[in-house]
């Protein structure tokens, strides 16, 4: 790492620059931006819906397999050695969805018998309200009880008495639902889960009871059921997004044509939802489903905009175009499931019957995900002739007013149709986004284009896409990455909106290092990355209407200093700015015209140590991220003079607005 770091510190040194920069901005002239500009997007990489996002904390808690993934036991144990656990695939399953259960038997007809589960490597438990339920079959006269454990020691954390049903006969599952309150709150989170019962009132033949869809929730986000994570949505409402990308990306694809993400299979009950083989080496249960992502959208106030499943594989088959007729229907049913009337239309009479009788309102779709990579050149030839064409037409002729977006944009070589839009989806490392600043400023009205993936992902001048992505995002990459927005904000007619990718990581099991939010089990493991402080900065002051700055002859262009300029919603003067390849402080004397002397402005300015590879650390809990904010006043002539650190992240906003 010493040698990485002393090539970037040599490429930081090319400007030493002390002289102040004079900069004045216009109060006429520039564009008007896109209505959206800084969004969320997800994907469950990283486990981070299953074990992360998702609330619930009992892994594998319906036994779901696929033929990649088979069903299995995994994280269940008995309560004592004398029982036995199998997996069943019963003649009468709680659900075509759901066909395997576990068949929990013990040696012999006396005593406690019962099952653990030690969740998503580990629970939070805390004196607070958890809602749980589970499904049994066989005949029982007795009593349950639940409980939640430390691991450690064994110590019972909380425990709840759940009255059975006194059945002699077994035939039927029977659903058992509870609350439960721990008095105390567990040393970290390895705890378990237990359900117990009496084995001598169990009158089956074998002394056996079948259970299936065991399910256990903390307090979710805004009180949901099957809801979201508390923690981790009061961080991304944190970034202050605006838009909302789903279901991700190569999850909507799938790994084969067979195993794309059925959003009809993700709206029903949990108990119809059978899961899906992962793209990211994992079962996932498919509880976080398109109904969930709609509340997450409503709940944070963001616009979605909807992935539909266009016809190409991961593993870079695609549907033939005689075949296109059912792929077309299947995107155009699933709007219709979230848009359509209650009452006239058949998918929004199944919302309805699902307790959504209002239809949501979704006016952007992308139309698959990143089809210029898998399989290539033949997949992505097959996306520009027949599969995005024969899809754009059929929304334009049902859903003229929604915003088509092509999942490749001008810059991966696809030719966007007038009226629709692109995807871009920029990895790079820090010097590439810096040197990239100008990019955008060639495109035009007719190249509208979403950047739904982007991130600083590899150091300057080494490893390439050949080696690892950096372990964590770093103060220099985050940095590079501010300098990016900036030049899509400057672009801001032209571009949708940006959205950092991925969002969200489980410390215990990750295939992309590269996240602007780790977490695991323990909330206090949460941690925000210096590219969450970055992004979320910069999406807090939305720019509505650039607006063009002169740097006087002289001034360096856009070198170390990185800048745009504009007007808020509400008529606020914005601007934003980074240093980049400077070792010295930047001053600056910004004026806009029309604000006067004695006008006065927020200031917040982001900074880092003298280290460009530091990084915040879930394991140290350190943030190395300085964020200062103060108020400055405009001087003689209404400029507003301040000095920008080497590697910084600066946003002013003036706290009065003004006519434009």
């Amino acid at each position: 790492m010493a040698s990485l770091s002393r090539a970037l510190l040599g490429l930081l040194a090319i400007s030493g620059v002390s002289s102040a920069i004079n900069l004045s901005v216009a109060s006429k002239g520039g564009n008007v931006t896109t209505p959206i500009a800084y969004g969320l997007m997800h994907e469950d990489i990283n486990n981070s819906g299953d074990g992360g996002i998702y609330a619930e904390l009992i892994a594998n808690r319906a036994f779901q397999g696929s033929e990649k993934f088979p069903s299995n036991l995994d994280h269940w144990t008995p309560v004592n050695k004398d029982t036995a656990l199998s997996l069943k695939k019963l003649e009468k399953p709680l659900s075509k969805a759901l066909p395997y259960s576990v068949n929990v038997k013990p040696s012999q007809k006396k005593g406690k018998v019962g099952l653990v589960n030690d969740g998503f490597w580990g629970m939070d438990v805390r004196p607070q309200k958890y809602k749980g339920g589970f499904w049994y079959k066989g005949a029982y006269e007795g009593d349950f009880e639940v409980s939640l454990r430390s691991a450690i020691t064994g110590e019972v954390l909380g425990k709840k008495k759940v009255k059975g049903d006194g059945k002699k006969s077994g035939d039927e599952w029977i659903e058992k639902k509870f609350d439960l309150w721990p008095e105390k709150k567990g040393r970290g989170s390895n705890n378990t889960f237990v359900i117990e019962w009496d084995a001598e009132k169990v009158k089956t033949d074998d002394g056996s009871l079948d259970l299936n869809l065991i399910s256990l929730f903390p307090p979710t986000y805004k009180n949901r059921e099957n809801g979201l994570r508390v923690d981790l949505m009061k961080a991304l409402e944190g970034l202050h997004g605006t838009f909302f990308r789903f279901p991700g990306g190569n999850m909507l694809e799938g790994n084969t044509l067979d195993t794309y993400w059925k959003w009809n299979e993700t709206i029903g009950p949990l108990k119809d939802r059978p899961g899906m083989a992962g793209v990211w080496e994992y079962q996932q249960t498919l509880g976080l489903g398109l109904i969930e992502y709609m509340l997450w959208a409503d709940d944070l106030n963001l616009t979605p905009i909807v992935g539909v499943y266009a016809g190409l594989a991961l593993d870079g088959n695609f549907v033939k175009k005689e075949d296109m007729g059912w792929v077309i229907q299947y995107a155009l049913d699933e709007i219709e499931f979230l848009t359509g009337d209650p009452k006239t239309t058949k998918w929004g009479k199944v919302r309805a019957s699902l307790g959504y009788p209002k239809p949501w309102t979704v006016n952007y779709v992308e139309i698959g995900n990143e089809d210029w990579l898998a399989g290539r050149p033949a997949g992505f030839d097959s996306y520009k002739e027949y599969r995005f064409p024969m899809m754009y037409e059929a929304f334009k002729k049902k859903y003229p007013h929604i915003q088509i977006i092509a999942s490749p944009s001008v810059f991966d070589g696809m030719v966007i149709p007038e009226g629709a839009a692109g995807d871009y989806h920029p990895y790079r490392t820090p010097d590439e986004f810096v040197k990239g600043f100008n990019r955008f400023d060639s495109l035009t009205r007719d190249n509208l284009t979403l950047i739904g993936e982007a991130a600083s992902t590899h150091p300057n001048g080494g490893i390439g896409w050949d080696g690892n992505l950096m372990p964590f995002p770093w103060w220099a990459g985050s940095v590079a990455e501010a300098i990016f927005l900036i030049s899509a904000e400057r672009n801001g007619d032209k571009i949708i909106g940006a959205t950092y990718a991925p969002g969200l990581r489980n410390m215990n099991r990750w295939q992309w290092s590269m996240t602007q939010i780790q977490h695991a089990a323990d909330p206090a493991l949460t941690t925000l990355s210096t590219s969450y402080h970055v992004w979320a900065l910069l999406a807090k002051h939305i720019i509505r209407r650039t607006l063009p700055v002169d740097a006087p002859s002289g001034a360096p262009n856009f070198n170390p200093l990185y800048y745009v300029a504009g007007a808020s919603a509400k008529g606020s003067r914005i601007f934003k700015a980074s240093v980049y390849n400077s070792t010295e402080p930047i001053p600056v004397n910004l004026k806009f015209e029309g604000v006067p002397k004695g006008a006065k402005a927020s200031l917040t300015v982001l900074s880092g140590p003298a280290d460009p590879y530091a990084i915040n650390d879930p394991f140290t809990g350190v943030n190395i991220v300085k964020e200062e904010t103060k108020i400055v006043k405009a001087g003689e002539k209404g400029a507003f003079t301040f000095s920008l650190p080497a590697l910084s992240v600066a946003v002013l906003e003036t706290l009065d607005s003004y006519k434009l």
